[in-house]
């Protein structure tokens, strides 16, 4: 059988017994580490479920799945994902993968960013389509994300918008000549974030993302608890001024509001305001929000 299972937000805690129970009757166990990460070490992980881990990166999980998939079809093979299993689409490939092999799969599932923004207080049915945010360049600053914001705006529905990582990448120069050398991990921060989105509004100058008039709510380490997890909401003009220090540790997302917000959900998220007079009176004024 090969598993795939979500470990959830956090920590070694947050597997659930079932997708422990399928890690400790395990013969090989891949903790996939590139498409997000927790907030402990791999160690702790092991001492917790009392198994080496193999540290599954882009290359291995993209390139060589039939190492990962080796031997599936007879024992039990587990592969460790932070959040949901689907929270990335190299896991459904490495699915059809094993389907093409014959092996019997399982998705044992938790907890994931996409559900966990609801602690913003705004109401997951009033969602409309995710997008990811990359690190722009002075060559490459691709813009397509604003698209699918504008769709979401155009039917008052909220975007979540998920920042980028930068885990084992190489150097232009580095991939150029073949050579085996990796950068620094880096994690997009709010600040960054917010002003990548201000410089797409300028040359788009749609109004879908007006500094000034455009409700976002900023969130970090959601599911860390207190202390570790953070949310900090307000206009994009606010938040863009923020310290990074403001916005706590990585793994950071960020939500654009949509005009459909509903009352309660203003109420709830204003408790995370920088400024609760200015956050009330732009969901009042732009957003046609009224209260009792």
């Amino acid at each position: 059988m090969f598993y795939i299972i979500g470990l959830g937000l956090c920590d070694e805690k947050d597997i659930t017994i079932r997708g422990l129970e399928a890690v400790k009757g395990s013969s090989r166990v891949y903790l996939e580490a590139y498409t997000s990460i927790l907030m402990v070490q791999k160690e702790q992980l092991e001492a917790f479920y009392g198994k080496e881990l193999i540290l599954a990166d882009r290359d291995m999980v993209e390139t060589e799945s039939d190492e990962i998939l080796r031997g599936a079809a007879k024992e039990d093979v587990s592969l460790l994902v932070v959040g949901d299993p689907f929270g990335a689409t190299t896991h459904t490939d490495m699915l059809l993968r094993a389907r093409a092999l014959e092996i019997p799969c399982r998705v044992i599932h938790n907890a994931s960013i996409m559900n966990a923004v609801g602690a913003s207080g705004l109401q997951l049915y009033n969602f409309g389509q995710t997008v990811s945010l990359v690190f722009f360049t002075e060559t490459w600053k691709p813009d397509s994300f604003y698209d699918r914001i504008k769709e979401n705006a155009d039917l008052g529905m909220h975007t979540l918008v998920l920042l980028d990582i930068k885990v084992k990448e190489q150097s232009e120069e580095n991939l150029a000549r073949g050579r085996k050398i990796y950068e620094p991990p880096r994690y997009m921060s709010i600040p960054q974030a917010v002003s990548q989105l201000i410089e797409i509004e300028e040359d788009r100058q749609s109004g879908v993302l007006s500094p000034e008039s455009t409700l976002a709510i900023a969130l970090s380490r959601v599911g860390g608890g207190p202390g570790n997890e953070r949310i900090v909401a307000g206009t994009l003009a606010e938040l863009s001024v923020q310290s990074p220090e403001m916005f706590g540790e990585p793994l950071h997302s960020l939500v654009i509001v949509g005009k459909r917000v509903h009352p309660l959900e203003i109420e709830y998220a204003e408790e995370f305001a920088v400024d609760r007079n200015i956050w009330r009176n732009v969901a009042i004024g732009v957003y046609g929000c009224k209260f009792d």
